[in-house]
């Protein structure tokens, strides 16, 4: 994307790389299709932004410089309010357009007198226009904004159609596993806002695999790094058979990730043993059934959670918000698998509901769109851990205290399970 400001190289710096003295590389440039300036932040300025904010993001993206002359270019300085302007114009934006689309803001206080500064609002461009500010969709004309005519409205709703379409590509992404019915749970994460003509260098891309390879260090992973065609995929090795992978993250160059977890189904005395229980508990006959898969609530939940809490360390490593991301989960060769636990409390649910198992075919979670600015504390451990349990049949945010009661017993337990 277009940035107004350059490093000592030539290329483009992000926003938050952007000191005082880089504003000084706006005199040459004037206000267009991607750059607008605006001398002062006053509630005239304020009640224009979602006008201009949407027009942005129903074009190309662009910047939105508060504190500069649109006529010589000089340095306006506006005061610092007590408020984080991030929050003021953030809300602002969700108050009038819908849908909200990605922004970013950041305050450039003067060293040399912090109480005032200048504001940079960077705006992305949309994935799922248009974006309607106060009733009004509308698109950069030149220098100025402008209601979209009939056919740009088309073009901005091809653009969303074209995008969700990509998305639920991206979510029939497949890692190679030796025996197809291997039970997965999958994580898909989805970066919004990228396009072919941001293909990162082969640096970029040597970057993102120290981040990944630093996030499995960290948690004492030991990880194999294979190259795909468009993608790194990281994969946990096992003893027995070295095309098997145990867990892996495919890492693609946009900084999307799909996240494959095996479930760890019991064998052998372990599964004998947690099926006469379940039976006994259900007051069913325990014929010997050799068919049926039982999953360890346990392990393959402290292996989910431990894999995601990877993707947490890498976003964070590489400084990347949530916010531009969609997830979905799914659940892979699930069906009918039987879920197992210790917890006295589950052996009183069974008792009373009977088992919990994936009740469902293969399927794909709705895909949640993180871009509405509510989701800066999302963390991928915290939504695998509890859509796990949902994919299993325990309903999110139950009005009934023992399915509560009994997600925070299988997550104790999942605490204390052996590293898998």
């Amino acid at each position: 994307m277009f940035s107004p400001f350059k490093d000592a190289h030539g290329a483009p710096k992000a926003l938050a790389n952007v000191t005082y003295a880089d504003l000084d590389q706006l005199h040459d440039l004037e206000e267009g299709y991607v750059l607008e300036f605006k001398r002062s932040y006053s509630p005239t300025v304020a009640k224009k932004i979602p006008k201009i904010v949407a027009s942005f993001a129903n074009s190309a993206g662009g910047w939105l410089v508060i504190g500069i002359a649109d006529d010589d270019k000089s340095v306006c300085p506006v005061p610092r309010l007590a408020a984080d302007y991030s929050q003021i114009i953030g809300e602002l934006c969700r108050r009038h357009i819908s849908p909200t689309p990605r922004i970013d803001v950041r305050f450039i206080a003067d060293p040399a007198a912090p109480d005032q500064g200048v504001i940079v609002v960077q705006v992305m461009e949309g994935d799922f226009p248009p974006y309607v500010a106060d009733g009004v969709v509308d698109v950069r004309e030149g220098s100025t904004s402008g209601p979209a005519a009939s056919s740009a409205l088309v073009e901005l709703y091809g653009k969303a159609t074209r995008r969700r379409l990509e998305v639920s590509a991206f979510c029939r992404r497949t890692v190679f596993y030796a025996d197809p019915s291997t039970p997965l749970f999958n994580l898909y994460m989805f970066r919004m806002g990228r396009r072919s003509a941001d293909t990162p260098s082969r640096a970029e891309i040597n970057a993102h695999a120290d981040a990944m390879r630093t996030g499995f260090g960290r948690l004492g992973l030991a990880c194999r790094v294979h190259h795909a065609h468009d993608s790194l995929i990281f994969s946990i090795p096992t003893r027995d058979d070295p095309r098997v992978p145990h867990s892996a993250i495919e890492l693609f160059a946009d900084e999307s990730m799909k996240l494959s977890v095996p479930a760890v189904l019991l064998e052998g005395e372990a599964r004998a043993a947690a099926q006469t229980e379940l039976f006994e508990a259900a007051k069913l006959n325990n014929d010997a059934d050799e068919g049926l898969r039982i999953m360890s609530a346990a392990d393959t939940l402290a292996r989910v959670t431990r894999m995601a809490s990877v993707l947490d360390r890498y976003v964070r490593a590489r400084g990347v918000p949530w916010a531009q991301y969609a997830v979905a989960y799914e659940l892979e060769n699930l069906a009918g698998v039987v879920l197992w636990s210790s917890e006295p409390l589950y052996r009183d649910y069974v008792r009373e509901r009977g088992p919990l198992f994936c009740a469902t075919t293969d399927c794909l979670s709705r895909v949640r769109y993180l871009d509405d600015g509510a989701h800066d504390a999302f963390r991928a451990r915290q939504f695998a851990g509890s859509h796990f349990f949902e994919a299993c049949g325990l309903p999110l945010g139950s009005p009934d205290k023992r399915d509560n009661a009994l997600v925070d017993a299988l997550l104790r337990g999942a605490h204390g399970a052996a590293r898998s």
